[in-house]
């Protein structure tokens, strides 16, 4: 067995877009930095995602200087979105969570709206060192987390995909197989282990940062979402219902907290410490 390591690294600047794959990532205490900062909710102020808006997955968010994305879809020019100017921030709600926001530009709200064909809103976290905390049931004192759906990293492995995508392919939606990883929407990907290896894991270090691996990720109706047309499936959720079922979850890959911060590269070792 080869020694684990990082393939690959993810990050999603408006939540429920495409997200950017770079080689390098440095990690914020809330997550990957970037990563989630952005996230539309609609006329009740509440997230709106790929779970309600399949099309989402259609939307390109690319980040730029500052913090501000150029977001670009089928069928609409692109747009430049600037950082808001610090002020009042609005309430809003991502799950169970209500936190304060600061809204995007008009223009922003306008092209999004345009696109779902629905009223939406573009928000930004403009502190996530106190805006929402992670789930006080798997959280330490004062750690936090950005928009993204609970906690700082979610990690993924291949080999736990192959194994997956043989368990699709011997279902009766095999057709719908293989699987690609971006249907699971990772920060980072991890080769060289056993399949479901990490679902052992408590402590592991990639590279110069360590975390802690808080909990199985329970996966919902995005991961059947082609990310590439949109179109949605019945899988991976049926075979995760027969072999990957945890309680009331359907599961795969872990989220991570964060135990220092530091840089992540694509190549870095990651190490099993508990």
């Amino acid at each position: 067995m080869a020694k684990p390591v990082l393939v690959s690294l993810r990050v999603h600047p408006v939540k429920a877009v495409q997200g950017e794959t770079p080689d390098e990532a440095v990690v914020e205490p809330w997550g990957l930095a970037g990563d989630r900062r952005w996230m539309l909710v609609d006329e009740g102020a509440k997230v709106v995602t790929q779970r309600q808006q399949a099309r989402l997955a259609l939307v390109r968010a690319r980040s730029l200087s500052g913090g501000a994305v150029r977001l670009s879809a089928p069928g609409l020019a692109p747009v430049t979105v600037p950082v808001p100017e610090p002020g009042a921030t609005t309430p809003v709600q991502i799950w169970r969570d209500k936190v304060e926001a600061v809204s995007a530009d008009d223009a922003a709200h306008t092209w999004f709206s345009e696109f779902l064909g629905i009223p939406v809103r573009l928000v930004h976290m403009d502190d996530p060192a106190v805006r929402r905390s992670i789930d006080p049931g798997y959280a330490r004192e004062g750690e936090t987390v950005s928009f993204a759906d609970g906690f700082p990293l979610l990690l993924t492995t291949r080999a736990s995909l192959d194994a997956l995508n043989d368990l699709v392919a011997q279902g009766t939606h095999a057709s719908e197989g293989p699987l690609p990883m971006d249907r699971f929407r990772p920060n980072a990907v991890v080769d060289g282990t056993d399949a479901w290896a990490e679902d052992d894991w408590r402590r592991i270090a990639i590279g110069e940062v360590t975390f802690r691996v808080a909990k199985k990720c329970g996966r919902c109706v995005v991961t059947t979402t082609d990310q590439r047309t949109a179109e949605r499936g019945r899988e991976p959720l049926r075979t995760l219902a027969r072999h990957r079922r945890f309680g009331d979850q359907l599961v795969f890959g872990q989220n991570l907290v964060p135990e220092n911060t530091g840089t992540l590269r694509v190549g870095d070792p990651v190490t099993v410490l508990g």
